[in-house]
């Protein structure tokens, strides 16, 4: 389903500069792709409220099939315009599926195993990553030498798009969901454009989402800098394709590892959160790290040469670039599941949930087409990294605090109001107002 749309984009993304040698339209596209998002990111939440789940999957998931299909045609005609304004629709698409599938994520499971569902979440997701980055692998195989992805590359990409987008209408409408405990999720009651513009404005003042502000910000930006100036610059064509592969994979073992922390370390919720985001920023800090010790082995004005690009059975020259790239795959996950779980620790309601997803979303893709630019203008690939380092770095003590005052260690919701596990848990459209 949505799953399978936003892994084949991550792997074509992954490619660096969406498979192409020049990454100027790549780069064009994903900021007004980020552009986009960041504004219907934030306003995908009351979307979601207006329209439910199957409408919003299926036209979200829509244009990431013509997204797919812009790279195809500028494989022949290497005009621009066409990949900028299908990076633009998609970003309206992302951040109608994104603010879907967060609602979904956390508020369908039981109360106390969001954990464990949004690594479910994250592992079937990461599997269409792992898949979309076998097909360019596979694909160009022999081309060791080639810098552009063929056609049937991007044929794989647009034929899995388009399954994912008609199984979207699949999904159950969240009246429909009885959990293992005999709960049924919120019985969300469709809400009023007028009545979403006045909730989403007030997200612009709650104290809980400004805390996450850093975080949101951070957690794409670093995409910019490791797929283009990590993957893209120093491994051959087919080799972007099988890291891919493992990138993504490192994301599915990843999100399982917090998502275990952040459920089953302690009985107490607010110490699960604490450890969850100690582990990771300590992670965090190692892989930089490590990044940077790679970082000055080349520069953007000392890159290597095509003749020399890495392959991946270039042995022991290999490994260690290899091992780095794995290691961002793994971060990337812990980091965004971390998030997902502290987002879904401040309510359960989804239409509550939705909106502080989409508000998330939002600022991150604001952040992620600040990046594609700062990569376009040619920003020193040091500098993007210490940037990255620093962002997330800032990250963690604030979700900390966020844990500290806003996560209940009882069975409440964000009210203060006991929630017991084995009554139907419903909200009118009023209930919102009281966040």
């Amino acid at each position: 389903m949505k799953k399978q749309e936003k892994g084949m984009f991550n792997a074509l993304s992954g490619m660096g500069g969406g498979g192409q040698v020049d990454h100027t339209a790549a780069n064009n596209a994903n900021t007004a792709l980020y552009t986009t998002f960041a504004i219907f990111g934030i306003l995908g939440g009351g979307i979601y409220n207006i329209l439910g789940p199957q409408k919003t999957l299926f036209c979200g998931c829509s244009t990431y099939i013509l997204y797919a299909g812009s790279f195809l045609y500028y494989n022949h005609h290497k005009h621009q315009a066409f990949v900028v304004v299908a990076g633009a629709l998609l970003g309206i698409g992302a951040g109608l599926l994104w603010a879907a599938q967060g609602a979904i994520m956390m508020s369908y499971p039981p109360h106390d195993r969001k954990g464990t569902y949004i690594s479910m979440f994250w592992s079937i997701f990461n599997m269409g990553g792992v898949i979309g980055g076998l097909i360019p692998f596979v694909s160009n195989y022999n081309r060791t030498t080639a810098a552009s992805v063929n056609d049937g590359t991007y044929i794989g990409f647009m034929v899995f798009m388009a399954i994912g987008t008609f199984l979207s209408l699949a999904i159950l409408h969240p009246s429909k969901v009885v959990r293992n405990d005999g709960s049924t999720c919120t019985n969300i009651k469709y809400s009023s454009v007028s009545v979403e513009l006045v909730q989403i404005l007030k997200l612009f003042g709650n104290w809980k989402m400004l805390l996450m502000v850093p975080a949101s910000w951070a957690s794409n930006f670093f995409y910019t800098y490791q797929f283009n100036n990590v993957n893209g610059v120093l491994f051959n064509l087919r080799t972007r394709g099988l890291n891919n592969v493992f990138y993504w994979g490192a994301q599915m073992i990843g999100s399982v590892f917090i998502g275990s922390i952040m459920d089953y370390s302690f009985k107490s919720r607010k110490a699960r959160g604490f450890v969850g985001i100690i582990i990771v920023g300590l992670l965090s800090t190692a892989i930089w790290g490590g990044g940077l010790a790679k970082q000055h082995d080349y520069s953007r004005e000392d890159v290597p040469d095509h003749i020399v690009l890495l392959d991946f059975k270039d042995g022991s020259k290999f490994a260690g670039p290899f091992v780095l790239y794995f290691c961002y795959g793994l971060l990337d996950a812990m980091f965004q599941s971390m998030v997902y779980w502290v987002i879904g620790s401040l309510a359960d309601d989804s239409e509550v949930l939705s909106r502080y997803t989409g508000f998330y979303k939002g600022i991150q893709s604001a952040g992620g087409a600040v990046a594609w630019q700062v990569d376009s203008h040619n920003v020193p690939f040091v500098n993007q990294l210490i940037a990255n380092w620093v962002l997330t770095t800032i990250s963690f003590p604030l979700l900390i605090a966020l844990v500290v005052l806003a996560v209940k260690d009882d069975n409440k919701d964000e009210e203060g109001v006991v929630v017991p596990s084995n009554r139907d848990i419903s909200t009118t459209v009023d209930k919102p107002n009281k966040e």
